[in-house]
C-alpha cells in the first residue's frame, strides 16, 4: 500500500516534471550535448547492440570490467552534470521563480509542523497502551512465551502504525483546509505527507525489533541501552535517506532541474554510505562479541553455527547493503529508492518471518513429547521414537526455511527471480520432486514407527495378550529386522527414482555385485541359509538355554546369520550359524535333574534310597518347587561300584528351564537327610590300613620309636641354625636371607 501511494504521487507530478526537465536540458549547453550523444547511442543498429550485449563471446572478467567502467563513467558524469547545474542556478537567464519556491517551502513547513505535532501527541496518548502490551509478556505463564511476545509486539506495532496513519490524515487535513487555497494542496506537501507515511511506517517496523522503552515489546534479545542506540541510528539514517530521496530530490527536480536532483541524490546516498560505514566499523567488535555470546547460550548446534557465521560476517552484509544502495543510485537514479525500499522490506519480512518460525520450532524441539500413561504402558518405546523423529523432522524443516529465506533475499535484490523459476518447468519439477521425497520419507518413517510399536506391543507382557512365548519373541524380532531392512531398501529405491536417478542399472548392478559377493562370501551365505533352517525347525528361540558350538548359555540375540549366547560367567559369545553342527536345547517340553549320590560300601543302599525319597518329599512341601516338578521321584538304582563309593541315581522331571534350580534345592536336602541318618558320603582321603579281623575289627598297630643318634641330632640342629635369617647391620630392622 505504501509503495502504491508513493507511485501514485510520483505519477501525478511526472508530466509536469518531464516538461520542466526537457526545458532545462535544452537551456544548458553541456546537457544538450550529452543528450545528443545519448540519442546517437540509441541510434546504434540492433545487430551491433546485440553483439555487444551478448555475453556468450565475452569473458566474465571482461563483463565485470565493462560494468565497472560504466559505473565509474556514470558516477563522474553525474558529478560533472551536477556541478554544471549548480553553476547554472546563478545565471542571469535562469527561469527559476525563487518567490514561488520560498512560498512553497513556507507552506510545506506549516504542514510538516502540524503533521509532526499530531504524531507526537498521538504517540504520547498510546504510551498506556504500549505499557499494557508490555505487561502481557511478563504474565505469559499459560501460553507459549514466544507467541505471547509476538502478539504483544504485533499489537503495539499496529497501534504505532495507526498513529502514523492518523498523523498522515491530520497533515492532509491541514494542507487542504488551512494552508494555501481551500480544498487544494501543493504537490510538495503531498510529497512530504507520503514520504512521512512511508518513513514513519518503516520506523514503526524498526521499533518492533529495537523497542527501547519497553523490554517486552522488543523482538531481539538485547538490553535497553543497546536497543536505544540502534533504534536511534537506524531511525536517523532512514529519515535522512527517506526524506532526502522522497522529498528533497523531487522538489529539486520540480522547481530547479532534474540533473541537480540526480546530483543531490548521489550526495545523499554517498553521505549515508559514509555514515553507515563509520557506525558499522565502530561497532564491529562489540556486536560480534554479543552475537557470539548468544551463540554460546544456544541449545542447538544449528543455532550456534548460524550465530557464529553471523558474528563473523554481519558487518560485511551491512556494508554490502549500503554499498548496493549507493550503486543502484548511480545506475538507476530515477527509481533507486523504490527498488531499494521494496528489496529491503522483502528482505526484512523474509528474515523476520524466518527467525520467528525458527524460534518457534526451536521451542517445540526443546520440549519433549508426552504420551498418556496408558498408551506408554502399551507401547513403551513409542514416546522415545516420537521424540527422536519429530525433533529431527523439525530441524530439517528449519533448514528448508533458511533456504527459502535465502531464496527470497536473492529474489528481492534481483539476483534470482523466484517467481519466474517457480513458474518454469524446472522449478515446478524441483518443488514437486522435493515434496514427493519428503512425503515418501515421512510415510516410511511413520510406517516404521507404527510397525515397531506393534511389535513391542506384542512383546510387552503388560498388555492384554500376556507374556509372549519364546517362539513368538524370536520370530517377531527377526520379522522386525527383516521389515526394517526391506523398508529401508524400498524407501531408498523410491527416493532415488523420484530424484530422477534411473534405478534399473542400479538394480542390475546390485544383482551382479550380489552374485560376485555370493561367490566370494560363501560362508556368509551359509550362515544365512543355516539360520533360516534353524528358525524353520524351531531349534532356538530367544531366552532358550542351549549348547551350540561347544558353548552353553542363554540365547540373547538371534539374527539371520548369527547367534548371541551369554554363558554362566557373563561372557557374550557371537556364533555364526555356519559353525554350528548341532544344537542342544534344554528348553523343549520338559527337563530332568539327574543326580548320582555315592555312599560308602558299608551302607545299606535300601536305607539310602529311603532317605533320598524323604528328601524329595520335603522338597515337594515347597510350593515353588511343587509348581515346576512334573512327576514323582524316579529312582533308577545302583549304577556303579566305584573305587570308594556305591553310586545311586535318581531323576526328577521338571518344567523346561527349572531343572537346575530344582537340582540345587534337592541336593541341599539330600545332604541334610544323609547326615541325619549317619550315612557316610565318601570323599577322597588317605587311609593307613593295618589289616582287619573277620568280624571287621582292626588289630592294634605295632609302632616302634627309634632314638636318633647324637651326631645326627647335632648335624640337624646346625642345619636349622644355618637356615635362620641373620641381622643386617647396615639397615636397621632389616634381615638378610642366608646364602645358599
Amino acid at each position: 500500500m505504501i509503495l502504491t501511494t508513493f507511485s501514485s504521487v510520483k505519477a501525478e507530478t511526472e508530466e509536469s516534471q518531464s516538461y520542466e526537465a526537457l526545458a532545462a536540458l535544452l537551456e544548458n549547453d553541456a546537457l544538450r550535448a550529452q543528450l545528443i550523444q545519448d540519442l546517437r547511442t540509441l541510434a546504434t543498429p540492433p545487430e551491433e547492440a546485440a553483439i555487444d550485449a551478448s555475453g556468450d563471446n565475452v569473458s566474465l572478467a571482461r563483463q565485470i570490467a565493462n560494468q565497472t567502467q560504466f559505473i565509474a563513467e556514470e558516477l563522474v558524469s553525474q558529478v560533472i552534470s551536477g556541478v554544471d547545474a549548480l553553476n547554472s542556478l546563478t545565471d542571469e537567464g535562469s527561469s527559476i521563480d525563487w518567490a514561488t519556491i520560498i512560498l512553497s517551502v513556507l507552506n510545506l513547513g506549516y504542514v510538516i509542523l502540524a503533521t509532526l505535532l499530531s504524531f507526537f501527541i498521538l504517540r504520547r496518548l498510546l504510551i498506556p497502551l504500549f505499557r499494557m502490551a508490555d505487561g502481557w509478556t511478563t504474565r505469559s505463564s499459560v501460553f507459549a512465551p514466544l507467541l505471547v511476545r509476538l502478539f504483544a509486539v504485533v499489537f503495539a506495532a499496529v497501534a504505532d502504525l495507526f498513529a502514523v496513519g492518523l498523523a498522515w490524515v491530520a497533515g492532509y487535513g491541514v494542507a487542504l483546509l488551512l494552508v494555501g487555497e481551500l480544498g487544494g494542496m501543493d504537490s510538495t506537501q503531498s510529497l512530504f505527507l507520503n514520504a512521512f507515511l512511508l518513513i514513519e511506517a518503516f520506523k514503526a517496523i524498526v521499533r518492533m525489533v529495537f523497542s527501547s522503552r519497553f523490554d517486552g515489546l522488543r523482538l531481539l534479545p538485547m538490553c535497553a541501552e543497546t536497543s536505544a542506540y540502534w533504534n536511534t541510528w537506524i531511525a536517523r539514517l532512514s529519515g535522512f535517506i527517506g526524506y532526502g530521496m522522497l522529498l528533497l530530490v523531487p522538489v529539486i527536480n520540480f522547481h530547479l532541474t532534474p540533473v541537480l536532483g540526480r546530483f543531490v541524490s548521489l550526495l545523499i546516498m554517498l553521505v549515508a554510505f559514509t555514515y553507515a560505514f563509520a557506525i558499522i566499523m565502530q561497532n564491529k567488535a562489540r556486536v560480534s562479541s554479543q552475537i557470539k555470546a548468544r551463540a554460546e547460550e544456544a541449545d542447538f548446534a544449528f543455532t550456534t553455527v548460524l550465530l557464529n557465521m553471523l558474528a563473523r560476517s554481519w558487518h560485511v552484509i551491512s556494508i554490502a547493503y549500503f554499498a548496493g544502495l549507493l550503486l543502484v543510485t548511480v545506475i538507476r537514479p530515477e527509481d533507486a529508492l523504490p527498488i531499494m525500499l521494496q528489496a529491503s522490506l522483502q528482505t526484512l519480512i523474509a528474515v523476520g518471518s524466518g527467525l520467528f518460525i525458527s524460534a518457534l520450532l526451536t521451542q517445540i524441539i526443546s520440549r519433549q513429547i508426552r504420551i498418556p500413561e496408558e498408551t506408554k504402558l502399551r507401547f513403551p518405546a513409542l514416546e522415545a521414537r516420537l521424540n527422536g523423529f519429530i525433533p529431527t523432522s523439525l530441524k530439517i524443516i528449519r533448514l528448508v526455511i533458511m533456504l527459502i529465506v535465502m531464496a527470497l533475499i536473492l529474489d528481492a535484490w534481483g539476483l534470482f527471480n523466484l517467481n519466474t523459476w517457480l513458474a518454469s518447468s524446472s522449478g515446478t519439477r524441483f518443488v514437486s520432486m522435493m515434496l514427493s521425497v519428503a512425503l515418501i520419507l515421512i510415510i516410511s518413517k511413520l510406517l516404521w514407527i507404527a510397525f515397531a510399536s506393534w511389535v513391542e506391543h506384542r512383546l510387552n507382557p503388560n498388555t492384554g495378550s500376556g507374556e509372549p512365548s519364546a517362539r513368538e519373541k524370536t520370530l517377531l524380532t527377526l520379522f522386525r529386522n527383516a521389515v526394517m531392512i526391506s523398508l529401508t531398501v524400498l524407501t531408498a529405491m523410491i527416493t532415488l527414482a523420484e530424484l530422477g536417478i534411473n534405478i534399473g542399472p542400479l538394480i542390475a548392478g546390485a544383482g551382479v555385485i550380489g552374485l560376485a559377493i555370493g561367490f566370494g562370501a560363501q560362508t556368509l551365505v551359509k550362515d544365512v541359509i543355516t539360520g533360516v533352517f534353524i528358525q524353520l525347525e524351531n531349534a532356538i528361540n530367544t531366552g532358550d538355554v542351549v549348547t551350540a558350538d561347544g558353548i552353553t548359555g542363554t540365547a540373547e540375540n538371534l539374527t539371520i546369520r548369527s547367534l548371541g549366547l551369554r554363558d554362566r560367567f557373563g561372557t557374550y559369545h557371537l556364533i555364526p550359524f555356519s559353525s554350528i553342527t548341532s544344537v542342544s536345547n534344554y528348553m523343549r517340553g520338559f527337563g530332568y535333574h539327574v543326580g548320582e549320590y555315592g555312599v560308602a560300601y558299608r551302607e545299606d543302599t535300601d536305607e539310602v534310597i529311603a532317605r533320598l525319597r524323604e528328601a524329595f518329599d520335603e522338597l515337594m512341601t515347597d510350593s515353588d518347587m511343587q509348581a515346576v516338578i512334573m512327576d514323582e521321584l524316579e529312582v533308577q538304582g545302583i549304577t556303579e561300584f566305584g573305587d570308594n563309593a556305591v553310586n545311586i541315581r535318581v531323576r526328577i522331571k521338571t518344567l523346561p528351564g527349572s531343572q537346575w534350580g530344582v537340582g540345587r534345592a534337592y541336593n541341599r536336602l539330600v545332604k541334610r537327610h544323609l547326615d541325619a541318618a549317619g550315612v557316610e558320603i565318601p570323599f577322597p582321603h588317605l587311609t593307613v590300613y593295618f589289616g582287619q579281623n573277620k568280624d571287621g575289627s582292626a588289630p592294634p598297630a605295632p609302632i616302634n620309636i627309634v632314638k636318633m643318634p647324637s651326631s645326627q641330632q647335632r648335624s640337624l640342629n646346625s642345619d636349622v641354625d644355618a637356615d635362620k635369617a641373620r641381622t643386617n647391620t647396615d639397615v636397621r630392622g632389616d634381615y638378610e636371607e642366608p646364602d645358599n
